[in-house]
């Protein structure tokens, strides 16, 4: 399968601008779930730019309705 990777940067929601992995959707994926994070992409624009990414977090704005 290629990799659509200008298409994926067009719709990334990463803030984080010295990312290597902007619009290499399977390498950020695999990097944020190695880590016990779920990628920029899964929050809100407001939560995803406090950095906190952990599932932790994503769980208490699920809890709390913000996603």
């Amino acid at each position: 399968m290629e990799c659509k990777e200008s298409q994926n940067r067009a719709s990334c929601a990463c803030t984080y601008e010295p990312c290597s992995r902007k619009g290499l959707c399977c390498e950020c994926i695999r990097y944020h779930l190695r880590h016990r994070e779920l990628p920029g992409c899964c929050f809100s624009p407001e939560a995803e730019k406090g950095y906190d990414r952990s599932f932790e977090h994503f769980a208490r704005l699920v809890s709390q309705g913000q996603i």
